[in-house]
């Protein structure tokens, strides 16, 4: 017997779903790429500097997924939409706001002419009613003290007509309104909030047809148009989407903590290797394709790993790392009849090796108040994880130091990164001279104001750090948006702003000492809004010093420049 060729010819079996009320040939399938959820997480923690626990509905919101995964699922999202687009054209041809519009000018005029107020507050009242602004209405109302009076009730009138007027001109202005029927100005308001809450839900509509997050749905809301029948299958649907990113969450190194009743995720060193490969996978997808790995520029000599290259040997090569066969054939090649085979030093070939030199990098992150601006920290924080990931995956032998700089240096503990966040400005005056005696038992460092720049403190931390390694390899990257406004004097701390030529000085200084140890200052300039042509002047003179470099860095792309710059030019940094 034969079948007809096309979709219409008989499918023995198949998929029977329909009691399951989701497509498993779409949800998800076995080869789609499971949804990024340590990203998120992250995101989440550089932008607020703490782990702060995340419940299965702030992970969904945060999460993107591909929407082909969700395609079979539930109520179709285009249907919804239609259903809210329906409603609001209905709404829009039936309404006309012209007469509406006239009624709360009229009734404003009337509230005008009621409101009574004490004469010291009657020029306050004129001002405010010809300023058009409900706030100088609200000052009024409190200065009239007794809320009971019949002072304070007219003046409460004139507001809520004030802020109707306002609300009905909005309402004509936004939406067109194609209709007959006239409004009063209570319906007029309900149906303006009506249209708010249909733009709203539509918006939210489109973001989750965009990236399936469901989550970002407001159901409540959507429950007043929706019908019953559609609700419940967006809300298995959401709990599906949940299920999934509650499973995956598992896998990428989110864990439950069982200890919490609400059974929140916490990030663990797994979902840290994750998130760091990411950051690597992106920096480095860049790369031209020709170029095959990322350890380009060997250095070739003395060293433990050993290549296919081989060389005659010389006096002083290590018999370890002979190449026997080849030794062997040399031998037999100058004399093949020889018995026994006998052995002479221009037969032997040692394999050449290839030379790993050790790496000591210290990493001054400015945390000062400014760095809070645009989000500058949270692209430090991004940059060092970045940068510790590629050295512990490809340079497992280098020296990696973090260093927060702000009024004072503090040495910090890469699990300690995501925690750093920006001081907090605490003296808001346009010029400022302080100093203090850190010598002095009753000054403690939490009395100090947190959010200076101590540049010089960093650069001598990170000195005193790298002084102690064995390797003459050594430099610092030093990340700021600008001058130095703290330096150390012996004991005494002075905290100068506008930044002041002695904390320059002082800073230059510690720059020629760390100079002198061998250890080379590259630096990262961060554009700011505050930046000048004097804070460049400071980071090259600063930088010169020490023969480094000075690279200036949009934000979001720090962590590619200083990744690469490690990377790239590590045997011309530290050979």
């Amino acid at each position: 017997m034969t079948t007809p060729a096309g979709p219409d010819r008989y499918r023995p079996g198949g998929i029977i779903h329909g009691y399951q009320k989701y497509d498993p040939t779409s949800f998800p399938s076995p080869t789609a790429e499971p949804p990024d959820l340590v990203s998120p997480a992250f995101e989440h923690a550089l932008l607020y500097g703490s782990y702060r626990e995340l419940s299965d509905e702030e992970l969904a919101r945060a999460v993107r997924l591909d929407p082909r995964q969700i395609a079979g699922l539930g109520p179709s999202l285009d249907a919804l939409r239609e259903m809210l687009e329906e409603r609001k054209r209905k709404i829009l041809a039936t309404y006309q706001t012209q007469s509406v519009a006239k009624k709360a000018r009229k009734a404003f005029h009337q509230a005008e002419k009621r409101a009574k107020v004490p004469p010291p507050l009657e020029k306050m009242l004129q001002q405010a009613i010809h300023s058009g602004q409900p706030y100088l209405l609200e000052r009024l109302w409190y200065r009239l003290g007794d809320d009971t009076s019949p002072a304070a009730q007219s003046v409460l009138g004139l507001i809520e007509a004030m802020s109707s007027r306002y609300k009905i001109d909005e309402l004509a202005s936004k939406y067109s309104f194609t209709g007959n029927e006239a409004l009063t100005i209570p319906k007029a308001l309900e149906v303006k909030e009506e249209l708010e809450q249909i733009d709203q839900l539509l918006r939210q509509l489109e973001e989750a047809a965009k990236t399936a997050q469901i989550g970002l749905i407001d159901m409540e809301l959507l429950r007043e148009f929706a019908e019953p029948g559609d609700l419940a299958q967006l809300e298995e649907l959401r709990h599906a989407v949940e299920n999934l990113i509650r499973e995956q969450a598992e896998r990428q190194g989110l864990q439950r903590d069982a200890k919490n009743g609400a059974g929140a995720y916490r990030l663990t060193p797994k979902a840290y290797k994750i998130f760091q490969g990411k950051l690597l996978q992106r920096i480095f997808s860049s790369l031209a394709p020709s170029r095959s790995g990322r350890h380009e520029g060997n250095v070739v000599g003395e060293g433990a790993v050993e290549l296919q290259r081989t060389k005659p040997y010389a006096f002083g090569d290590s018999v370890a790392n002979i190449d026997l066969p080849q030794t062997i054939l040399n031998a037999l090649v100058r004399n093949p009849d020889a018995r026994p085979l006998r052995l002479r030093s221009e037969d032997i070939e040692v394999h050449q090796t290839r030379n790993h030199p050790r790496c000591a990098t210290a990493v001054l992150m400015d945390m000062s108040g400014s760095m809070r601006y645009e989000g500058l920290y949270i692209h430090v924080k991004r940059m060092a994880l970045a940068l510790q990931g590629l050295i512990q995956s490809e340079y497992p032998g280098d020296i990696l130091r973090f260093i927060e700089v702000s009024t004072f240096a503090r040495l910090k503990n890469p699990g300690e990164l995501i925690e750093m966040m920006p001081k907090p400005v605490t003296i808001h005056d346009p010029w400022v001279r302080l100093k203090a005696d850190m010598s002095d038992n009753e000054v403690s460092e939490y009395q100090i104001p947190p959010h200076f720049t101590n540049i010089q403190h960093g650069l001598q931390m990170a000195r005193q750090h790298l002084a102690t390694t064995t390797t003459p390899n050594r430099q610092i990257i030093l990340i700021t948006d600008g001058l130095p406004t703290a330096h150390f004097e012996q004991n005494w701390l002075f905290m100068l702003y506008p930044p002041d030529p002695a904390t320059e000085q002082a800073t230059l200084r510690e720059g020629q000492l760390c100079a002198r140890e061998g250890i080379m200052i590259n630096i990262f300039l961060i554009p700011s809004w505050s930046q000048s042509e004097e804070d460049i002047r400071f980071a090259y003179r600063l930088a010169q010093s020490t023969k480094g470099r000075v690279f200036f860095s949009s934000g979001k792309d720090l962590d590619r420049y200083v990744v690469w710059d490690y990377h790239q030019n590590r045997r011309e940094l530290f050979g």
